[in-house]
């Protein structure tokens, strides 16, 4: 079983409000001492909280329910009963969480953020509040209002700098695991990467970066062919996109212009996203054959040729995603 789960749904449901009190005061030398009950307390919200730590939403994959603590009930003195306890739910950073109609009801994007999911129920309002000049001892109070209830729906974007995108064995993982210290998944073969995968890149003087390898993409991912489908949705939270096309395919600007397309046809705001061209694999290639492929795409659309394997040009590749992200 994979590690890396991007969708869960949850049964959620909030604390009922504690009652308010009907209390009257009975002290002995206190004649027509009146009303006396308090509030009841607010029960417990269901709450979304953001963990920099966590990466996927597994640890949600097998909670079926979340409940939160009902709040206790007013008390005599005009004392307010104790809030329900509230539930937490931490979720990765990029988690959006939806309702059973597909609204949004929130997204995470920073560490510690919080959002309430289902508030709970109000406490009930004590006998004080009900006396007036007619109606010196009000003998009832207010019960507590229920709680909210419903399935929530979690679905993770995963928040990276730059976003790997091309087609199955481009070298994505490759390249990761060379300026990284994740360790993907690497074979010869198509769909190698089943997950996305995050690595921390350094760059010069301690500075970092996070990249993330997105599974492969193939013409018609966008109609929901292969695994890209699934995947194009943590695309889109990556600030800039780098674009790979192997060093052997047969052509390398039309690889690019059906990756380009299959992210238009999924969401036309992403090809709007600053990216960078670069030709993988060039350990495969002499400078004729680097000039050859280099005179395939336009101008303003240059690659950067870069090896995994060997290390060729990986500086300056990470020269240019610095240069993208903070120019």
């Amino acid at each position: 079983m994979s590690n890396f789960v991007d969708y869960v749904k949850i049964h959620c449901k909030s604390g009922h409000g504690g009652a308010g009190s009907a209390h009257l005061r009975r002290e002995k030398y206190i004649p027509k001492g009146g009303p006396d009950g308090g509030d009841g307390g607010r029960g417990g919200h269901v709450i979304m909280k953001g963990n920099a730590n966590e990466w996927t939403l597994l640890p949600l994959r097998y909670t079926r329910h979340v409940k939160a603590e009902r709040g206790e009930n007013g008390g005599k003195n005009q004392l307010t009963g104790a809030y329900g306890a509230d539930v937490y739910i931490n979720v990765p950073l990029g988690t959006i969480a939806k309702n059973e109609d597909g609204e949004i009801i929130g997204e995470i994007l920073e560490d510690g953020q919080e959002i309430i999911l289902m508030e709970g129920g109000k406490g009930g309002l004590g006998n004080e509040h009900f006396k007036s000049s007619t109606n010196q001892t009000p003998r009832y109070a207010q019960p507590g209002m229920e709680g909210q209830e419903g399935y929530v729906i979690f679905e993770l974007k995963i928040l990276a700098d730059v976003g790997l995108v091309g087609f199955p064995n481009a070298g994505k993982s490759t390249l990761l695991s060379s300026v990284s210290a994740a360790k993907p998944k690497i074979a010869d073969y198509a769909f190698t990467t089943l997950t996305p995968n995050l690595g921390i890149v350094e760059w010069r003087n301690y500075k970092s970066f996070v990249m993330a390898d997105i599974p492969g993409i193939i013409e018609g991912a966008a109609e929901g062919k292969g695994l890209g489908h699934r995947f194009l949705r943590h695309i889109e939270r990556n600030s800039i996109l780098l674009f790979l096309i192997p060093a052997d395919s047969e052509d390398h600007f039309q690889e690019f212009k059906i990756l380009e397309n299959e992210l238009k046809e999924y969401n036309p705001e992403l090809v709007d996203k600053d990216f960078i061209l670069s030709v993988s694999k060039a350990d495969l290639l002499d400078d004729e054959l680097k000039k050859e492929i280099a005179a395939e795409f336009p101008e303003n659309r240059q690659p950067l040729f870069f090896s995994g394997v060997t290390g060729e040009g990986l500086q300056e590749l990470k020269d240019a995603i610095w240069k993208k992200l903070h120019g």
